[in-house]
Formats: C-alpha cells, structure tokens, sequence
C-alpha cells in the first residue's frame, strides 16, 4: 500500500519508470473513459512517449514514488507536452496527471501539479490547457484549485465502452504577460 503524501518524493520520470508508469496509465485505458485510449500498451511501445519528456525545456514527466531505497513505489506522473504540432503552439503545454488508482484521492495529484508547475518556471510558456473527459468531480477540483478556468466543452467528441463522452477543456495562464 502507498504511503501517505508527506513521504512521498517527486521527480523526473526515466527508463527505469517505464513499465509502472505503464502499468497506471494502462488501467485508465481498460478502466475508464479517462483517457480516449482503447487498447493497452507494452512498455516498449510507451518508450518514445517517456524520451518524449526530457528533465528540461518544456514537456516534463514527473514521477511520485513512496520509498527511496530498493524498488520504489510509483503513485503517479504528470506531463507537459505539445498542445498541437504546428510552431506557433510552441509557447502551449497540454498537460495531464495518472494517480495510481491505490494513491487516489491522497493528494499526489497536487503534488505532482505542484512540482510539474515548478519545473516549468522560467520556460518559455505562455499557457497550459487540460482536458477532461466528464464527468470527472476530482480532475475538475485539481485543475480549478491551480488555477485553471472552463473555457468549453467538445460535446460527444470521443466514443469508449459503446458511448460518447464530452471534454472539457481547462486553461491556466502561465509565464510573465506579454
């Protein structure tokens, strides 16, 4: 069982996270409609996700983990990444949080958006949006606690376990103002 949240350590993600942080985002995959994924992932091919989000610049992988000698416990990840491909969303992150669902509600979410939010001071960033396939009460009070506001919702946009679910899509200004 985790630990609780005061000995719970946060960190860049690496190679060696890549088959927990599998594991979690998998069970969102089978479990839920919380992520539009339909069909769970090896390790091997999440691999280009994880180099995807180096310790610097702005896409980060954050990891939670319980314990700091022998095998870690890994609770939860945050990411930044690209919102779109083109150049001019540059100064955009998409960003999310996966808590293993045994670490839920103890908030390792907030320490992750925490440390996620901290690692990008100072980058290049204009703004962070997040979206959230509804209903989903806790991700919604995560997002609106940091600061983040509604700005709409794609109705119907994605269909998974033989319905159509809606996002909604959460904005956080970040960096100094132009």
């Amino acid at each position: 069982m985790p630990q609780e949240p005061t000995e719970v350590q946060v960190r860049p993600g690496d190679e060696a996270d890549l088959g927990a942080l599998t594991e979690i985002y998998n069970h969102y995959v089978r479990e839920t409609a919380i992520t539009f994924d339909t069909v769970p992932f090896l390790p091997e091919e999440r691999r280009r996700w994880l180099l995807s989000h180096p310790k610097d610049g702005p896409h980060r992988l954050m990891v939670a983990q319980a314990g700091n000698s022998g095998k870690p416990d890994i609770l939860g990840y945050a990411t930044s990444g690209p919102l779109r491909a083109k150049p001019a969303y540059a100064t955009s992150v998409e960003v999310s949080v996966y808590c293993d669902p045994r670490a839920a509600g103890r908030g390792v979410g907030t320490l992750l958006y925490r440390s996620l939010f901290a690692a990008l001071e100072g980058e290049d960033l204009h703004r962070a949006y997040a979206g959230i396939a509804l209903p989903n009460a806790a991700s919604v009070r995560l997002h609106e606690r940091f600061g983040f506001r509604h700005i709409g919702t794609y109705a119907e946009v994605g269909r998974k376990f033989h319905r159509y679910w809606d996002v909604a899509w959460y904005e956080l200004p970040l960096g100094p103002r132009d």
